[in-house]
């Protein structure tokens, strides 16, 4: 994918694509099993465009605080989820899912729908603050803060019992 609409350097091609368009691409491609590869043409002159280093640097800091939602995980393991993503690592008899909220709930839960798994932890990367859970007839609710921590992806590490 291209960070504008070219592969290569054009000096006319003002089309970038925002670090959040990029971040969620990330995400949505993780939490489906692939992987991404992100173009940057460099200037005639061998630089990078300051368009590229600025998104570059922005995913650089969102990943800092949340690569591991992304780095060695696999596709998720969970239907399709209105308010964001899901990507997952095995953890001996224990499944993490990580859980990447676009969409961050004003009423204070996220349902998980089909995880009846028993909860062993959940907590924000972001902030390392632990949430509460409550096991509910269609999955997994986690109450989360009234406001999220990333406007871009905030991501919950859930942990639990099993396979899911």
């Amino acid at each position: 994918m291209t960070m504008n609409n070219t592969w290569g350097y054009k000096e006319f091609d003002n089309a970038w694509k925002s670090s959040e368009t990029l971040i969620r691409n990330l995400i949505k491609i993780a939490a489906r099993g692939g992987n991404y590869l992100l173009n940057i043409g460099p200037k005639p002159n061998g630089t990078f465009p300051e368009e590229s280093v600025r998104r570059l640097e922005e995913i650089g800091k969102w990943m800092k605080v949340n690569g591991e939602a992304v780095y060695g995980t696999k596709a998720s393991p969970v239907e399709t989820i209105p308010w964001g993503e899901c990507t997952m690592k095995e953890d001996m008899n224990n499944t993490i899912l990580y859980l990447s909220v676009f969409n961050w709930p004003k009423d204070g839960k996220l349902a998980i729908p089909g995880v009846k798994n028993k909860v062993v932890s959940a907590r924000l990367l972001a902030t390392g603050a632990k949430l509460t859970t409550i096991q509910a007839q269609g999955g997994t609710v986690i109450k989360v803060p009234e406001a999220a921590p990333d406007t871009i992806a905030s991501v919950i590490k859930l942990k639990v019992k099993g396979k899911v």
